[in-house]
């Protein structure tokens, strides 16, 4: 399937009821015959329901778009999910992972139920989707996958020991999956966000998800010394739309020849290491 211009294809975006996943619904709803949105949030169905109205792009098919209650920290509900998809509109030719959830304690303080619950949702359900998906796309022998994780996976971060080991984690399952199914035509990728302009992000930084205000916005592009923490080279906290062209990008036939990379966007916050 080509993103780089409208065609048929069906297409599963995780995460999709906000952020990150919200944007990359909306970044790859062009190219797609079907859009299917999966989040735990029923939120998602608001994002189903606005890109159904939102005008064509340019002379493309307006796409169905589909829209799902699911968890992928629960490996039933996401093959039930799957399945139903399969069975509905054929087994996707695009998928992108980017469900996710934050934990911000400490490594010294991180409880046994918090640590269980991020590598349950990052970890464990990352393998849950990566693996129905890449199972489907080696019997067809084509396909694009996208995990998105953090920069935290490489990066040590004061207070996300628990949120960077989940995403290291997911990021070395999707690694070793791309290696298995490149010899038959699957390309499976990774997009790693620093700092992005999100719910979660402004969670982190304050109680509720308020708009970020100028001190902390000046906190993440100056960093933190006592927290080991760099500031954003580029000066500027990522867009959610700069998350989904990389996606787009990746999924897209222009990176026909590209598997098994890790592309960050983060305005060079952890120096590319």
């Amino acid at each position: 399937m080509s993103l780089s211009q409208p065609g048929p294809g069906t297409v599963l975006v995780t995460g999709a009821a906000g952020g990150i996943g919200a944007a990359v619904a909306t970044a790859l709803a062009p190219g797609a015959a079907v859009l299917a949105l999966w989040d735990r949030d029923p939120r998602v169905r608001e994002v189903a329901a606005a890109l159904t109205a939102a005008p064509p792009h340019r002379a493309s098919a307006r796409p169905l778009i589909t829209a799902a209650e699911v968890d992928v920290a629960d490996p039933d509900a996401v093959a039930t999910a799957f399945d139903a998809l399969t069975a509905a509109h054929g087994a996707p030719d695009v998928v992108v992972h980017a469900a996710g959830v934050h934990n911000g304690e400490s490594a010294l303080e991180v409880t046994a139920a918090a640590w269980q619950h991020t590598l349950a949702v990052n970890a464990s359900g990352t393998m849950h989707v990566a693996q129905r998906a890449a199972r489907a796309m080696v019997t067809a022998g084509r396909g694009a996958l996208v995990v998105v994780t953090s920069n935290s996976a490489a990066t040590p971060r004061v207070g996300m020991a628990a949120y960077g080991a989940a995403k290291a984690a997911a990021a070395a399952y999707t690694k070793a999956l791309a290696l298995q199914v490149a010899p038959h035509g699957v390309r499976v990728n990774l997009v790693s966000p620093g700092s992005t302009d999100t719910a979660m992000l402004r969670g982190m930084l304050a109680d509720g998800a308020p708009p970020l205000d100028d001190t902390a916005r000046r906190g993440l592009l100056d960093g933190d010394p006592d927290a080991y923490r760099l500031g954003i080279p580029l000066r500027r906290i990522a867009d959610p739309g700069d998350i989904a062209a990389a996606v787009r990008f990746l999924v897209s036939d222009d990176a026909r020849h590209i598997t098994m990379h890790d592309l960050r966007v983060d305005g060079g916050a952890t120096l590319d290491m």
